[in-house]
């Protein structure tokens, strides 16, 4: 009876906030679909073309959100790990309740046995809070991705531009190429000429690129861009500069984890390599030390 009031208090306040998660992405899904519908009037039907964009668009899973600054911070963490869906935010949700349930349910179970409510409540917590820390994990990891594949994006970018391809274009074509490759860089420069084709501004899209990903070196790259268009520079030869700073801040990167790589090796060589070459070299003379002085001790006896 004393662990059933809790149990009771922590089930409503996990459904009442699944109902108010689902209510939020129900509310915004209903709202572009009444938005769409003033715009098309009734009776309408929508060109051929734009039907067939946005099919492909659904069924890539972008459609939803269209705008990344206006996200919640759970929201632009599913789209940094790449879960673009309607449903991402309410099946989240439901993984981080089910988890929250089923870790207090264990803690609690009679099985392993009693604890206390205060024990349940911090499995609960623990359960609540790990999803959160995988999905911050997954969205590192695909930055990570993003960051090694970008160099390899900007000199293909440059011989695209440098051949004649306008900008679409050639993000088009290098969207195309890396697909086999880099499939997380595709996908974004894929979503882009998309954005481009439903009638998006560049700058707007290239803002929503760097958004998405969070990636700080794709970042200034589309400032770079948008800049370099707004003002009518040479595209070509932004380009190559900017291709020749970030290949400067890789190899930064990899002497700062070089520089690292000392310090690291520390808490092995003391933990795991120090106590096995200890034990080879000072053991076998210890023992013989013991041996020698084995027979003092029974005589001093």
């Amino acid at each position: 009876m004393t662990l059933l009031l809790p149990l009771m208090g922590f089930l409503f306040v996990s459904l009442l906030v699944a109902a108010v998660a689902l209510s939020m992405t129900g509310g915004a899904t209903a709202t572009i679909e009444r938005r769409l519908g003033e715009l098309r009037g009734p009776g309408t039907i929508a060109p051929p073309r734009a039907v067939r964009l946005t099919s492909t668009l659904t069924r890539l899973g972008k459609l939803a959100p269209q705008n990344p600054s206006d996200l919640s911070k759970i929201r632009q963490r599913l789209v940094q790990s790449g879960y673009r869906n309607a449903e991402a935010v309410t099946v989240f949700f439901g993984i981080r309740i089910g988890l929250a349930l089923l870790f207090f349910g264990l803690v609690s179970s009679p099985l392993l046995g009693r604890r206390g409510v205060v024990q349940a409540l911090v499995g609960a917590a623990l359960g609540y809070l790990l999803p959160n820390m995988a999905l911050g994990r997954m969205a590192q990891r695909r930055q990570h991705r993003i960051r090694l594949s970008l160099p390899d994006a900007l000199d293909l970018l440059v011989v695209s531009v440098e051949a004649g391809l306008g900008l679409d274009q050639a993000l088009q074509r290098v969207g195309q190429e890396l697909a086999l490759a880099h499939p997380e860089l595709s996908d974004e420069l894929r979503l882009i000429n998309l954005e481009l084709r439903a009638g998006k501004p560049r700058s707007e899209a290239l803002r929503n690129l760097a958004e998405r990903t969070g990636v700080d070196d794709l970042t200034s790259l589309t400032a770079m861009l948008i800049q370099t268009d707004r003002f009518g520079t040479s595209v070509a030869r932004s380009l190559r500069v900017h291709s020749e700073t970030l290949r400067s801040k890789r190899k930064q990167r990899a002497e700062e984890a070089a520089a690292k790589t000392g310090v690291k090796m520390v808490f092995p060589l003391v933990f795991c390599i120090f106590p096995a070459v200890w034990v080879v070299t000072i053991g076998p003379a210890a023992i013989k030390f013991v041996e020698v002085l084995m027979p003092f001790t029974h005589r001093g006896r």
